[in-house]
This record gives structure tokens, sequence and C-alpha cells, in this order.
């Protein structure tokens, strides 16, 4: 909700520390980096550069927001439209195209005052009357380090005269209110009344050249390659796009490739003011805009401001007889960020390679500091953070020969996109290999990058585990949750995380229980051995994906299917069901269990639910973010995927699904080995593939149990730190508890040891965690920054199809549903189901779907291993398959084969 207007631009002079005796205009020499809240982000940024030495920057002045401050205090009618603005529909374009226009039209037509005016005319006479001007916006949410805002708010080139000058610091002030850079600052969590404008005022260049340099390869993140686009005359055409630039690529001092465009047009200056476009001579059009020792030396000129400013750098340049100039610079917010390194770990000088471990945990959103540190306290390598994401350095392990080709296997079974990354930069001449560390290469064949299990071993491995093991060891891990449930709700304060220290180490210990590796394996091994051995006997693809349907005690199957018996208690009681219809997630929180049971069948219904989450409470999207909110503290997230059960399932579906999956699974293995017999040795055949089914069936639900158990921990440890988080604000320490999930979890130990905390750390941690849900983490991402995606390098997928890899068998057509939101899943029979990445909690839905395509997976994570056991044709890592396929298309899922036709 917008805040009255007398709380917002009245206050911000109060907001910004200065006092009614602001300077309005201050010259560039006068501003530095620190002054953005005065004058804008590019004006910052150019008072930081005019005083770099060896950086020319035109001289001109800033009208500080302190101005603007002033002038929109005298329109009063601005308050009332921004309150009509803050309250439009964001998804109304038409709406917020009107308002955002009235308030433009009130701000340009709103009076300056005469003092200002003086002000600005004073500045103008002091760089000269006839000179020419560009007056640029400077926004205070303007060339941050996570949001640049390029091109949102406007620009006037070659304004000639005080009175043009003033007119144009106006229609400035008013393009804070583009619809544009409403819809802009909207999509990056910007409230329109915190964000004020300044103005910058700089003598105008006439170059021969300009353009613009990044300092890292916009496209790959590539940190030692630079970009030069440069064209003739005015920059402005280059930036509208009104011409095609010639393009240099820089790297390590030297042009290393470069593109030289036809530059027929080109804009120049009018003598009277304003621009014009104007043809090149045929002669010119062809020329580079730049040589090749020009493009070096503007690159060294970028490299000293990006070490000034600390971070990679959007800067545009003007080149003229005397040199170049630097008219603005900003970050590149789109590049993804390079990893930090690990606390304590030893630096080196050769180029590391990092694996992305949310592609293997089949979560790859931004996590809070709480969430990924916590990550790291407990997974059994070192993990280095990036952007909110998580990675670990397998260059160790790629650098011995041997270790090399057991992780590119293990990457290969998990992920194909992974090993053709990593095989992508291994082919390259400029990559140099670590010295073998033979720790990290010993461990690379037992572990991938994620930590135990990940990967493969040899067929001669595979060997034969005793079923029993596996109702040991959910005993083992029941009796450890149990304990730790016991003896944290004992413990308060640095007591508290003195406590944590050794669970985390009870947690790695479970974690890394040789016993329960044997047992995940047993199920992987005998699947891979299914998979390769009936492929060769009988040329079935993927046969073991029958044979596991309803395989027992998976933990995530049945979590599906025990949601199927909440529907069953629902469903006989209409007005239960036609109340939950009106909850949701977004305004209810747990209050909607106790309305349930003042209705007919409530308190059935609401037994069922509890009991529900007393099972499965821990879980929700993306639990391996501590941060997010579990069933348990908002059980009306299931409320959805419950009512789709009672609306496309009947009574008792539950056990008939599994009973179904299970006679389907016998009749295939009784199949399979009539099939074998029939063969050539065909008994020793039959029986050693009898001996791999009953091996599968006996361990793979077992595959997702682990997880199930570091969940349970999760939800304790989450359960005893909010309620340190609740004493600290009870305490004054922090303004929420939730201030807590935006601090490492170090950090949150300081502050209960210290009770002290840094409000403004915490605000700036939300402003990055905003800036990281935008970013797209790579698979591989190397130490200079470049993200590396792989490729299916394959000919069998048909021409416009997208190919991916077969996790489930079977093919399947229907409508497409693509769901980015659980809570948004609305599934009719015979969908399929389009999205991201699904971790256990998307399970439920499963059930309701006829086949899955996501963007993320391997064929042992967990939506693969659920659609196996349903039945569920599937294709995942499926490149950008939520933007290339369309909600309510038409779709074929080859499961089988590994791709997806879409056919309307």
């Amino acid at each position: 909700m917008p805040q009255p207007a007398e709380d917002t631009w009245k206050d911000d002079v109060r907001d910004t520390g200065f006092d009614e005796e602001c300077e309005t205009v201050l010259g560039l020499g006068e501003v530095d980096e620190d002054q953005a809240g005065l004058v804008g982000g590019k004006g910052a940024h150019l008072g930081a550069l005019s005083r770099l030495d060896g950086v020319r920057v035109p001289d001109g002045f800033c009208v500080t927001t302190d101005a603007f401050r002033r002038v929109v205090e005298r329109a009063p009618e601005v308050d009332a439209l921004l309150d009509r603005l803050a309250g439009a529909d964001p998804d109304d374009r038409q709406a917020v195209r009107a308002l955002s226009a009235e308030v433009r039209r009130a701000v340009e037509e709103a009076v300056i005052p005469d003092d200002l005016a003086a002000g600005i005319t004073g500045a103008v006479a002091r760089l000269g009357v006839g000179a020419a001007y560009a007056v640029r916006s400077s926004a205070t949410a303007e060339d941050l380090p996570t949001a640049s805002f390029a091109g949102q708010q406007d620009t006037y080139l070659n304004v000639v005269g005080p009175a043009e000058v003033l007119r144009h610091v106006s229609r400035c002030w008013a393009s804070l209110f583009t619809e544009r850079a409403v819809i802009y600052r909207r999509r990056n969590g910007i409230d329109d009344r915190t964000v004020r404008m300044a103005v910058v005022v700089q003598c105008l260049v006439l170059p021969d050249a300009s353009g613009v340099l990044f300092t890292a390869d916009p496209v790959t993140g590539h940190r030692r390659t630079a970009t030069v686009d440069a064209g003739f005359g005015l920059g402005e055409a280059l930036v509208s796009g009104l011409v095609n630039p010639d393009v240099f690529t820089v790297r390590d001092g030297e042009v290393v490739a470069r593109t030289i465009a036809v530059k027929q047009r080109a804009l120049h200056a009018l003598p009277g003011g304003g621009t014009r476009e104007v043809t090149v001579e045929p002669r010119q059009q062809e020329l580079p805009a730049l040589t090749d020792a020009q493009v070096v030396e503007l690159v060294r000129l970028g490299r000293r401001i990006e070490d000034h400013f600390g971070c990679p750098q959007d800067i545009e340049w003007c080149l003229t007889d005397d040199g170049f100039r630097i008219v603005q610079s900003r970050p590149i917010t789109t590049l993804f960020p390079v990893p930090d390194p690990v606390p304590g770990a030893v630096e080196r000088r050769t180029p590391s390679v990092y694996v992305s471990v949310g592609h293997q945990q089949m979560m790859t959103d931004a996590m809070k500091p709480l969430g990924w540190s916590m990550w790291q306290r407990t997974a059994m390598v070192p993990m280095h953070e990036a952007g909110g994401r998580l990675f670990v350095d397998v260059s160790p392990r790629l650098a011995s020969p041997a270790s090399r080709a057991a992780l590119l296997d293990v990457m290969g079974k998990g992920d194909p996109l992974v090993r053709d990354a990593l095989e992508t930069v291994l082919e390259r001449d400029e990559f140099e290999l670590p010295v073998p560390d033979t720790d990290h290469a010993g461990a690379a064949g037992r572990a991938g990058p994620a930590g135990p299990p990940a990967g493969g071993a040899p067929e001669a491995s595979v060997t034969d585990a005793d079923p029993a093991i596996v109702a040991e060891l959910v005993e083992r891990s029941e009796t450890s949750v149990a304990a730790l449930e016991r003896d944290i709700r004992t413990k308060s304060g640095p007591e508290l995380f003195d406590f944590l220290a050794e669970a985390f180490e009870e947690h790695k210990r479970v974690l890394s229980d040789p016993l329960s590796i044997r047992a995940i394996m047993a199920g992987m091994e005998a699947t891979w051995w299914l998979n390769e051995k009936l492929g060769e006997w009988l040329g079935e693809k993927n046969a073991a994906d029958a044979l596991t349907l309803s395989a027992p005690g998976n933990i995530t199957s049945e979590m599906g299917l025990d949601l199927l018996d909440v529907a069953d208690a629902i469903r006989p009681h209409p007005e239960v069901v036609a109340f939950l219809t009106d909850v949701r997630d977004d305004t209810h929180g747990d209050g909607f269990l106790d309305e349930l049971v003042k209705l007919p069948g409530g308190s059935a219904a609401r037994e069922a639910i509890d009991t529900y989450l007393r099972r499965y409470g821990m879980r929700c999207v993306a639990e391996i973010d501590i941060a997010r909110p579990r069933w348990s503290e908002r059980p009306a997230t299931l409320v959805p995927l419950i009512l789709d059960n009672v609306r496309n399932f009947g009574p008792g579906a539950a056990g008939r699904r599994f009973e179904q999956g299970r006679l389907r699974a016998l009749a295939t293995e009784q199949d399979v080995l009539t099939r074998l017999r029939a063969l050539p040795d065909g008994e020793r055949k039959a029986d050693e593939t009898k001996r791999m089914i009953d091996q599968v069936r006996a361990f793979a639900g077992y595959r997702e149990y682990p997880k199930y158990g570091i969940v349970c921990r999760y939800f304790l440890y989450k359960q005893a730190l909010l309620e340190e988080a609740g004493r600290l604000v009870r305490d004054g320490v922090l303004d929420e508890r939730e201030d807590v999930f935006h601090l490492t979890f170090q950090e949150l130990e300081d502050v209960v040891r210290s009770r002290r905390a840094d409000p403004r750390l915490i605000a700036r941690r939300k402003e990055a965690f905003r800036s990281y849900e935008a970013l797209t983490p790579p698979r591989v991402l190397t130490s200079d920054g470049e993200a590396v995606n792989g490729a299916y390098r394959r000919d069998d997928v048909p021409a416009g199809a997208l190919a991916g890899l077969a996790v489930s068998t079977g093919s399947v057509e229907g409508r497409a549903r693509v769901i980015l939101d659980l809570a948004d899943a609305e599934l009719e029979e015979g969908d399929i189901l389009v999205t991201r990445f699904t971790d256990p909690s998307w399970s439920p839905l499963f059930l309701g779907v006829a086949g899955l395509v996501t963007e993320v997976g391997g064929l042992m994570t967990h939506g693969a291993v659920i659609a196996r056991e349903y039945g569920l044709p599937a294709v995942v890592g499926v490149d950008r398959a939520t933007r290339l396929i369309r909600d309510g298309q038409h779709i074929r899922v080859h499961g089988t084969d590994g791709y997806v036709e879409i056919l309307g």
C-alpha cells in the first residue's frame, strides 16, 4: 500500500541526510560515489570518475534530488496521482500507461522556484551560455549494482541555451514516471515513492566515434573478455538501435575478434540544438570506427574504472581528436556472480571450474544467506556461494585423468548437459588444470559435487545387498531425529549454537553412513544394470522404468498417495469443499483449520490434514532453503492440491494407483523373464535379471529417504532458530523474526552472542536477494565468470523438437500446463506439467498429470524417480522449456527417447 502523501516526498530530505539548506546545484567535481541519494546513480558515478586519474569526463553539474523534492512539493496533485498509480493493477498496462502520463504531465508543468532556476542558469553561464549540453536523468534507483535501469529515464542531447536547459531538466524529472520506468521498478520491487530524480547537465561532446564498452562479456559472463561496440557520431544512434555497431572482442590486452558493420547512418548535432540522422559517406561506411590500438587503449581505461568500482562495468564513451571521454559507467547487472572462496581455503592461481549444486538438488532458485550457509555447514564437500546459489569446485577432480573420467561419468549419468559443459571447458587450450590433489581425486569416484552418493561404479561392483538394511536405516534415522527434537528444545542463546555445532556433525554422520550409501547404490546400480543388459539382450530402452512402478518404501511417492487419502476424508462433505475453495495461501495462515471444525464433517477433514502434516509438514517447495515456509507453517499451500484430488479422483484412488503399478511391474517382470529364457544361455540371463529386479525393488524406494531425514532435521533447526529470532525481536535487536534469514549462520550466532545487529547489512542483503532472484544460474561456472550450460549433441531428435533427457519411459500427448509456482497449479485429467524443476514437494501434483517436462533434472533426481514409480512419461533437462512451450499448447512427450514435440 502507498504511504500517505505527507510521509513520502516531505521526508526526502530527512531520508537522505540533508537539511533544507542542502545545495540544489553541485558541480561534478563536488560529487562522489557515496552521494547517490543526492545526485542519483549516474551523477554519483560521474563525480567519482571525474576524480579518477587518467579518466576524462565532460564538465558539468548536477541538479540534486533536493531540487526535485521542492518542485514536487509544489505540485500536490502528484501525490494523489501516485496513490492511484500504486493502487492500479500491475497487469493493467493501459491503466498504468494513462496514470503514468498524468503524473509526467503534472511534474513537467510544475513551476520551478526562482532561486532554483537561478542556480541552474548560473551554472550554465559558468560553463558557457552558448554551449551545447547533454541533459540526462539520474535517479536514485539507477546504475545500482543490482538494477541498472538502463534506458528507463530520458536523456536529451544538444540542448542549447539556459531556457532550454531548464525545460529539459523538467522533462527529465517527469521521465521518472514513464510507463517503462514504472513497470521496471515494480519488477525490481522498488516503490515509486522511494525514488527521487536528479539531473546531470554536461557539456556535449561532438565525437568522431562513440559507443559502449563492457568490461566483461555480457553474454557469457567471462570476466577477462571485454567487448567494445563502436559507431560514428553520437552514441545515441548505437544505444537506440539506429545503427549496427562494429564489435571488438578483447582478451588479455589483445583484440581476438572483430566484426566491422556497414554503418550507413549516424546521429549528428544541429547548430541550433537537437539532433538529426545523416548518411555516412559511402567510402567510410565499411571503415572501422576504431583502430585496434584505440580499442586496446579503451579497454585498458575500462579496466581502471572497473578496478575503482570493484565490479564489471557498462561504460559509454566518446572519442575526439584528443582522446576518449567517459560519459557514463554503471555496473553490468545481468552477470552471474563469481563464487566466493570457501572461508579458510587455500587460494589457487589456476582457474577453477564450479558445478551447480542446485541443478542436482532440483532447486535452482536463489537462497537467502541463512539457507545457503546452513547447507554449507551440513554438506559433505566444500561449497561456494554465488548469486544466492551454491557451487562445488571440481577442478581438483578434473586434474587427474582417473578422477576426471569418474567425475564425467557421474555427471553424465545425472545430467548430460553438465558433462558436456565440463568437456567444453576442458577442450579449450587456455584452460590450465591445477596440480592433481590426491585427496580430491580419490573422492571423485565416491561422491559427486553435491556430496555422496551421486555416481556409479563399474559393473563388477554390483552385489547383492540385504533388503533388511533399509528398515534398519530408517529406524536409525528416526531415532536420530527424535533425539534432536528432544534435545534442541532445551537450548537457547549461545548454548543453542554450541549444540547446533554438534548436531551438524551428527547430521553429516547420518548423511555419510556407509550402510546408507550402500543401500542407495544398490538400487542405482541395479537400475543401470537392468537398462544396459535388457537393452543389449532384448532391445528394451529404459527397461528398469516399468520394473520400478510402485516400488515399496518410497517416502516421496507415499506423500503423494497419502494426499489422495486426505481428499477421501474431505470429498463427502460439500460444505468443507466449498469452504476450502475460498482458502488462499497468500491470505490464510493456519487459522482456516480452526474454522474448518465448525462445519459438518470439518473435524474429520482437519484430523486428516493434521495427520498428513505430522508426517510431511516439514516439507515445502525448495525445501533445501531453511528460509522457505514449511507446509506446517502455511498449510493453506496444500489446499489447491487437495481440491484437485477431490475433483479428479474417486474414493480409494491411492490404494488402486499403488496396486495397479505393482501389478504392471509384476507383469513386466514375468514378460522379461519369459523372453530371456527363450534366448541362448537364457536361464543364466533370467536368473541374473531376477536378482537385479529384486534388488531394484528392494532399494529403489530408499533413494528418497535420506533427503526426507535431512528435511526433518532442517525443520527442527529452523524452529529453534526462529524462537531465538523471536527473543531478539522482543529485546529490540531485530525488527522482525524473518530478518535472520538475511544473515549467514555465523552472523546470526554473532548477533545472538553480542546482542547487536547491523540493520544496514540486513537491508543490503534484502536488496541483493531481490536481484539474485532475477538471475538464472548456469550448470557450470568458471572462476573467470563464464557461464557454461552445455548442449545435447544428438542426431536422433526430429526437426523442431526440444531435446532433453529421457528419465521415465512412455509417450503421451496432451495440453501443456506451464506452472512456475505450485500454488498456481490447476490441472485437469490428461494435462502435461511443464516447469523449471520439481523437488519432492511437487510429487502430489504428479498424480493428476499425464506427463512431465522440466528444465532441470537428471536420471536419479527426485522428479525422475517419482515419475518412474508413477509410470509418468517424463523428459527433463529441456533447456528453456517454460519459455519455448506456451501454456495450453498441445505437446507430445517422448519419455523413452528424450524429446518433446510441440504439436500446436
